[in-house]
């Protein structure tokens, strides 16, 4: 018959960190690092990247996951540090496809959805972070978003292609910097994803190009093209589309797994048209195959599932069974 502990050291392994950490101390007294460490590990797998960084006692959470944690948090201030999410979206990506990876193996099929959609909407920074040297941090736009002939964030400009919320969040991000950290959270909680979608705009789908994007190297230009194009077809994917089916989108269905398969399935193929997306086609053992490679591709950089949450998996477990 199994032992609490060896039924508390399989919720560990799958994930459940929640539950683990309810009912934990009952089992096993003595290991008061149990919950503090559970709480850590929700936080990964929900993607609250607002707490990543939340103080944790520095006994209850080895220093290493702190610090590739940290490295995944959207600052909450224009002036704290490190500067996390924004020096560099590839680790929160890296999360963003170990979570979608646990949530499939889970069939938890709504929140991967909500994971997917995340991955979405920031994916154009995830494509501009080469040539910007950095994740679209607002604190250090290029001058040259603002040079002399620039639409960039002009509101009421009918030559521009943004759509009206991307010319506020445009017009937001180049004073948010300045602002209270109210209002800098303000504009991380309703409108970065809207300037993420903007920029993209910029390099690959304006009709009437203004001077916004000439601090570009002309060397760089064509490649940052083909990446936000892919990140443009990605968010218009049949995959993308579907979480409007699910209770954190539109409706009250849940997609079935076959749903879900079938959707990627076309979106491969949706992708495969453009210039970055052939990407997708590859068969490198994701449970959605072709994601983290088309990911790489549009980052211009490695980009492969964390183990953020599987190394706090092993940590729990180790404390549970101890010795």
């Amino acid at each position: 018959m199994d032992s609490p502990r060896h039924l508390l050291a399989e919720l560990a392994r799958r994930h459940a960190f929640a539950d683990l950490g309810a009912l934990a101390p009952k089992v096993v007294p003595e290991a008061v690092l149990i919950p503090p460490l559970c709480e850590f590990g929700q936080r990964l797998l929900t993607l609250d990247a607002e707490d990543f960084a939340a103080e944790v006692d520095a006994k209850t959470v080895p220093a290493g996951l702190r610090r590739r944690a940290r490295d995944c948090h959207m600052p909450q201030t224009a002036r704290e540090q490190p500067r996390g999410a924004l020096a560099s979206l590839r680790p929160a990506y890296g999360l963003l496809l170990e979570v979608i990876k646990v949530r499939w193996e889970r069939r938890e099929l709504s929140s991967m959805m909500a994971a997917v959609h995340i991955a979405a909407e920031y994916l154009p920074l995830l494509a501009f972070e080469p040539v910007l040297g950095h994740a679209g941090d607002p604190a250090r736009w290029p001058e040259g978003l603002r040079a002399e002939g620039s639409r960039f964030g002009a509101i009421g400009d009918r030559e521009c292609d943004h759509t009206k919320p991307e010319k506020s969040a445009a017009d937001r991000t180049l004073r948010v910097a300045q602002e209270p950290p109210t209002g800098w959270r303000a504009y991380f909680d309703r409108q970065h994803s809207q300037l993420a979608g903007a920029l993209a705009t910029c390099v690959a789908r304006c009709r009437t190009p203004c001077t916004a994007m000439d601090w570009v190297p002309a060397e760089a230009r064509a490649g940052l093209v083909d990446r936000c194009k892919a990140a443009r077809a990605f968010a218009d994917t049949p995959l993308v589309r579907l979480r409007h089916a699910a209770p954190v989108g539109h409706g009250f269905g849940v997609p079935s797994p076959e749903e879900v398969q079938e959707a990627w399935s076309r979106s491969r193929l949706h992708l495969a048209r453009g210039d970055a997306g052939p990407a997708a086609l590859t068969e490198d053992g994701f449970p959605l195959p072709g994601l983290p490679t088309l990911f790489s591709a549009v980052a211009a950089a490695p980009i492969r599932p964390a183990t953020l949450l599987a190394d706090v998996t092993a940590h729990l477990v180790r404390l549970i069974e101890g010795p």
